[in-house]
């Protein structure tokens, strides 16, 4: 009948479900470049039939990466009502650091950029979307010093991540001692004027895709 929806069959809707989980699996523990005939053969599928799927990578990306980034937006508004503004920062920091930590494609995905993945992106940009008013509830109550930008804390989640990364499997939770190092330093009581600017919107950006 014209107009008329066509119902997945069952095998592929099965298959499509395998395909993520495994992909998942691989992405969190490899990062997202690994490699897609891997995500086939743990899947119990063809190649073929992954591409069926999902086209490209980032389609897997756009797939998986959304919900799991949701847990930005809800660190965000359990930091924006906090009885405590540096409690609130603190707490949104931890709370990112520790997805990343979880998840090695995550990591990637919350510091790198993927303009082909749109959803995910998307999520991401969702996530941070509350981070300015963090930090600016935070600087008026006088707990974090005045001069902590937006692009600072983009060079502080991009450099947690590296140490994450290169640490993960040697002494996965040596990143949360320098947390708390840096974390000391954003202090308003403990600042000192620093030399040197912060960078710009571009600049952070040119240096993310480097």
């Amino acid at each position: 009948m014209a107009g008329r929806t066509r119902t997945p069959r069952r095998d592929a809707v099965a298959n499509r479900e395998k395909l993520l989980t495994a992909a998942a699996q691989l992405f969190a523990e490899r990062g997202l470049a690994a490699p897609l005939e891997e995500i086939a053969r743990r899947s119990g599928v063809s190649i073929g039939t992954l591409y069926n799927h999902f086209p490209t990578r980032e389609s897997f990306f756009d797939a998986i990466y959304p919900e799991k980034l949701r847990g930005l937006e809800v660190a965000g508004q359990e930091a924006l009502a906090a009885a405590d503004p540096w409690t609130g920062f603190r707490d949104f920091m931890l709370a990112t650091f520790n997805l990343q930590a979880e998840d090695r494609g995550l990591n990637e995905a919350m510091t790198l950029r993927y303009p082909a993945a749109a959803a995910m992106t998307e999520a991401c940009d969702r996530g941070y979307a509350s981070v300015q008013q963090i930090i600016d509830r935070a600087q008026r109550a006088g707990v974090l010093r005045a001069d902590f930008t937006l692009q600072d804390l983009a060079c502080l989640i991009w450099a947690t991540s590296r140490v994450i990364a290169a640490t993960v499997e040697v002494a996965p939770r040596a990143w949360r001692r320098y947390f708390d190092l840096q974390l000391d330093g954003l202090r308003a009581e403990a600042a000192n004027p620093s030399e040197v600017p912060p960078m710009t919107n571009e600049q952070v950006a040119a240096a993310m895709r480097a």
